[in-house]
């Protein structure tokens, strides 16, 4: 069975193994979820004080399957891959060991669909956008969606461990988008595409020696590509990146306090930490440096 993509603004931006056509995420205009923490207090984000749907118990839902490098498996419980894993932090920050999370499987859709929820706390790779909080609340962004190079393993490029190396190489990028941007700062003669499937194509067949995309697409075309490789990400430039948050029912009293765990996570250095150890190492996508 095929993986679920995330979307953002209804637009298909590819995470896994899908053969349908893909796009570049991250917008310019994207907006991150202000944060709603500045409300919660340590008092009142505890266990005894939270209104969850089952008292004592924090019930945290993602779709099914769920692939790596965000889950392990197809088995959120485990605690490992990225998603997992921040999930049982944030619940740890509020008091939930990991006996008192429970999870559910919600598709994608009906995850930010309006109306009630079956869960508490939703992950599954959600792009915050204006439209989407509508329906539904988002935490403080938990992951910044950074740029990624995607090469052959024959490529010049597959070598590369800094982005000075990638200099003189030839590179391409879906037009309009972040990535074409990033790739430009580096490629200024980067060739342009009209979508991923075409430089995917233009990678496979040697046009290109690099492509350019998000990271959650970079996993995808290299499971597609028999001999892909993920070359490396990119430092973080002065674009703002889409963003992925924790979903919440509309109006959550647990939104606040969500936020407030995100963000005392963030603060310590612990999704950091995270991403370092299911993103670039698990999802073999070190940062260039």
């Amino acid at each position: 069975m095929m993986p679920r993509m995330h979307r953002l603004t209804g637009v298909l931006c590819a995470l896994a193994l899908v053969p349908a056509a893909m796009t570049a995420c991250a917008p310019a205009d994207e907006q991150p979820a202000a944060s709603s923490s500045a409300s919660a207090s340590a008092d009142t984000c505890t266990k005894d004080n939270l209104t969850t749907l089952k008292p004592g118990t924090f019930t945290v839902a993602t779709d099914q399957p769920a692939y790596a490098p965000w889950f392990s498996d197809d088995d959120p419980t485990n605690g490992k891959g990225f998603e997992s894993a921040v999930a049982y932090a944030v619940a740890n920050e509020l008091g939930y060991a990991k006996e008192n999370v429970t999870w559910i499987r919600v598709p994608f859709n009906a995850a930010i669909a309006p109306g009630p929820k079956q869960f508490d706390a939703d992950l599954n790779e959600f792009s915050i956008t204006d439209e989407r909080k509508q329906a539904v609340d988002f935490s403080s962004p938990y992951y910044d969606v950074t740029q990624s190079v995607v090469a052959l393993k024959s490529s010049p490029a597959a070598g590369v461990t800094t982005v000075e190396g990638l200099k003189g190489l030839k590179l391409g990028a879906q037009v309009g988008s972040t990535s074409y941007t990033a790739a430009q700062k580096i490629d200024p003669g980067v060739a342009v595409f009209n979508n991923n499937d075409d430089a995917k194509a233009a990678l496979a067949n040697g046009q290109i020696d690099g492509l350019v995309v998000d990271l959650p697409t970079a996993f995808q075309i290299q499971a597609e590509l028999t001999d892909g490789k993920i070359v490396g990400q990119l430092p973080a430039g002065s674009d703002k990146p889409e963003q992925f948050g924790i979903v919440l029912d509309k109006g959550s009293p647990l939104t606040a306090c969500v936020s407030r765990a995100v963000d005392e996570l963030r603060d310590r250095g612990e999704l950091a930490e995270l991403q370092k150890t299911w993103l670039a190492q698990a999802g073999n996508a070190p940062v260039l440096s």
